[in-house]
């Protein structure tokens, strides 16, 4: 009898689980099916912005215009992966330029002196910009695929063409899996999958 009763519990959590992760609409988008898509999404032109950098001077998406920029937005200061993230899009620079990515801009909340020191700490060289009050990731609703609530960004990838429209883009942090590290060859592979596609 035990048993009958511990198969009926366990068919109906698999139920729930499954019922609660379709209703979610968390359906990933791209061919990976690994991630969703927020908005702005493809082909819309990307929001600008200026935002202090840990290098020292403020960087603007418009003085990157006739670049394709990867824009990365992540949790930052407490999320370790998402250090080891750009450390490992650090090491694949040649790949991401034979992608067709010119510059690669880390973009996370926390003050930009203990953004800066991560950075150093971490030996990091990517261009690591502070959105202190979340105002550009709230922008790019790169704050509504994380584990904290709209607090802090999730892990989102923005591809941003030289004539200033989003190429493709990729919001891997939000529910159910909260992923806050992807391969960089998988997440290359999504690029290129979503930029056919798109």
């Amino acid at each position: 009898m035990t048993v009958v009763v511990a198969v009926v519990v366990l068919v109906v959590i698999g139920a729930l689980y499954v019922a609660f992760r379709d209703s979610t609409g968390n359906a990933p988008a791209g061919k990976s099916g690994a991630y969703q898509v927020g908005t702005p999404s493809v082909g819309a032109a990307a929001p600008g912005f200026t935002l202090p950098a840990t290098s020292g001077a403020p960087v603007s998406l418009s003085s990157l215009q006739g670049k394709t920029v990867l824009l990365y937005f992540h949790e930052g200061l407490g999320c370790q992966p998402c250090w080891d993230q750009i450390r490992d899009l650090d090491a694949a620079a040649s790949q991401l330029k034979a992608a067709g990515v010119d510059k690669l801009l880390s973009i996370t909340s926390g003050p930009v002196d203990l953004i800066a020191q991560k950075m150093a700490d971490d030996k990091l060289t990517a261009t690591a910009l502070a959105d202190t009050d979340l105002s550009v990731s709230r922008t790019y609703n790169a704050n509504q695929f994380g584990m904290m609530g709209t607090d802090r960004d999730g892990h989102s990838f923005i591809l941003v063409g030289p004539d200033g429209r989003i190429q493709w883009r990729a919001d891997y942090g939000g529910a159910p899996k909260y992923t806050m590290y992807v391969p960089v060859d998988r997440m290359l592979a999504d690029l290129k999958a979503g930029r056919a596609a798109g």
